[in-house]
């Protein structure tokens, strides 16, 4: 196969628990979706990168599709799966080997049949089945060759991409054989784009690798607190399920755009509940994620419901944030449906309850209606900036001098602190080393002073700041 100039898009779609999020870790060689015996785990869109030899490709993992469904959760995974198969190069359509053909198979086969796209039949589960039989059942979906597979242990995937990757190589090199005279001249390609001509179909662009300002943000807070709700406006679509109910979200969803010029990912998390509300091993696992998803990121958006009382939990989330180091901004979301009365109480809540987030920026939202959002994500990127400040050693120790002449350090006994000088020791959260004598004895009230000093010197706001002190040897000292 000669080498493919875009990375195509490959959904994996399927009636729930039918091993496409097994499929979609072994694709993006990851354990990047939640898997468990567990029928409903995923529930939104979940893009990977995957590669079969020298193909790169886009894996999508989508949630159990129930093309009839109505109303509820299960129309919004539906809607989820139906955005992936519109917005696919080819479709692998999953189903069980173990529990054979149902009715929900020829639904999907039949909206799959609709849609025009490239479908190839898996059936899954296949391990330990004698060839012929697993898939004989299968060819009246009526969607060509079944191809037997076992995602767990990856019989027949290869077989199966490379199939799937074929058809998309030969349809690019028919294009690619198409006559000169039928091909649009680039210059004027560019000029009739510029000039806002639509009837170019737009060609698709070549993934921008990460770079060093990407920004990850991770969204956290209680459950149905509006995180989803706020990546959709951030979107401008219906990018993840935002519904109505509590521990929507499952797992922890990475998303790219970009905004003004930065890159971003956002990291849409589950919601976090008190430890003893924690009930199904699978939602245990989403507490995970959420918290893995904390410490990977430059960035934390805490979501705080301004209808609802700033909570213990709020403030356990709060402290995780600030053990990791991680840079953090505060939205008090469904701001809009309070009066000015509520409005004061909230604020005095969350400046009782959570006091210990002085440095970081609070903001009023509400993500329905996109009111707040473009303060919001300035301040993100103003926290991402401090968190990542390079502070240099002669500025730092000017500050430190300053400071120390304003308000020495107490004494110990006889002997007073000496500081010396002061260096940057690490970024996200800046670590600030002192150095001097007799360190050992300064204490908390003003190590804060000397954070305020620097927070507000090199404007740091938005990131915690960590400040260490290193004491010279002393070679008087007996038996040193």
């Amino acid at each position: 196969m000669s080498q493919i100039a875009f990375k195509p898009v490959v959904a994996l779609v399927g009636r729930a628990n039918v091993g496409k999020s097994t499929l979609f870790n072994r694709l993006t060689r990851s354990r990047a979706a939640l898997v468990a015996d567990f029928s409903g785990l995923t529930r939104d869109r979940h893009y990977g990168e995957g590669r079969m030899g020298d193909h790169p490709f886009i894996a999508v993992d989508t949630g159990g599709f129930e093309p009839i469904a109505k109303d509820g959760i299960l129309l919004e995974m539906a809607r989820q799966t139906q955005q992936a198969i519109a917005e696919s190069d080819v479709v692998i359509f999953l189903v069980d080997a173990r529990a054979g053909v149902n009715s929900h198979d020829h639904e999907i086969a039949r909206l799959l049949r609709r849609t025009g796209q490239r479908v190839y039949l898996a059936v899954n589960k296949a391990e330990g089945m004698r060839f012929g039989s697993a898939t004989a059942e299968f060819h009246e979906l009526g969607l060509g060759e079944p191809y037997a597979i076992s995602a767990s242990h990856g019989d027949g995937v290869a077989e199966l991409i490379e199939q799937a990757l074929s058809y998309l190589d030969s349809a690019a090199q028919t294009a690619a054989a198409t006559p000169p005279a039928q091909q649009l001249d680039l210059d004027e390609a560019t000029h009739r784009v510029q000039s806002g001509d639509s009837s170019i179909p737009e060609e698709p662009e070549e993934p921008i690798e990460p770079v060093n300002h990407r920004i990850k943000l991770a969204i956290v807070g209680r459950p149905n607190v509006g995180k989803s709700t706020l990546i959709n406006t951030l979107l401008g679509e219906e990018r993840v399920i935002a519904f109505n109910l509590p521990g929507t979200t499952r797992d922890a969803i990475e998303i790219d755009f970009e905004r003004g010029g930065v890159g971003y990912t956002l990291i849409d998390t589950a919601g976090l509940r008190r430890r003893g509300k924690v009930f199904e091993a699978v939602e245990k696992f989403s507490v995970i994620k959420t918290l893995q998803a904390i410490e990977a990121c430059n960035v934390v958006l805490l979501m705080l419901d301004a209808q609802a009382e700033i909570s213990d939990q709020d403030a356990h989330i709060a402290g995780f944030v600030l053990e990791t180091g991680r840079a953090l901004v505060v939205a008090i979301n469904k701001w809009d449906g309070l009066d000015s009365e509520q409005r004061e109480r909230i604020q005095r809540e969350f400046e009782r309850k959570l006091r210990f987030l002085s440095f970081a920026t609070m903001h009023t939202v509400s993500a329905l209606k996109g009111q707040g959002v473009n303060a919001l994500i300035k301040s993100v990127n103003a926290a991402h900036a401090a968190a990542f400040a390079k502070l240099s050693t002669p500025k730092l120790t000017r500050e430190l001098l300053a400071a120390v002449e304003q308000q020495p350090p107490p004494r110990k006994g006889i002997f007073r602190p000496k500081m010396r000088y002061a260096h940057q020791g690490g970024q996200n959260p800046p670590l600030i080393v002192i150095h001097g004598n007799a360190l050992d004895a300064i204490a908390d009230p003003y190590r804060r002073y000397l954070e305020s000093r620097f927070r507000t010197a090199f404007k740091l706001a938005g990131t915690p700041l960590r400040i260490e002190f290193k004491s010279s040897h002393n070679p008087y000292v007996q038996g040193s």
